[in-house]
C-alpha cells in the first residue's frame, strides 16, 4: 500500500513494506511497527486524534 498525502506523487507518502510503515520523504522519513501503526489508526478511529 502507498498512499499519497496530496493528490500528487511529489508529497510525502504513507507505505506499507513488510512489517513497518513509511511515513514521510527522503531524509525525513518515520518508521512505524505495523503495531504502532495499527494503535495510530485506533486513536484516530476513536477520536483521540482529530484534526488540527
Amino acid at each position: 500500500m502507498k498512499v499519497y498525502i496530496c493528490d500528487k506523487s511529489c508529497c510525502p507518502a504513507v507505505e506499507s513494506t513488510g512489517d513497518d510503515v513509511l511515513i514521510g520523504e527522503g531524509a525525513n522519513m518515520v518508521r512505524l511497527k505495523k503495531t504502532e501503526w495499527n494503535r495510530l489508526v485506533e486513536k484516530v478511529q476513536s477520536g483521540e486524534l482529530h484534526s488540527i
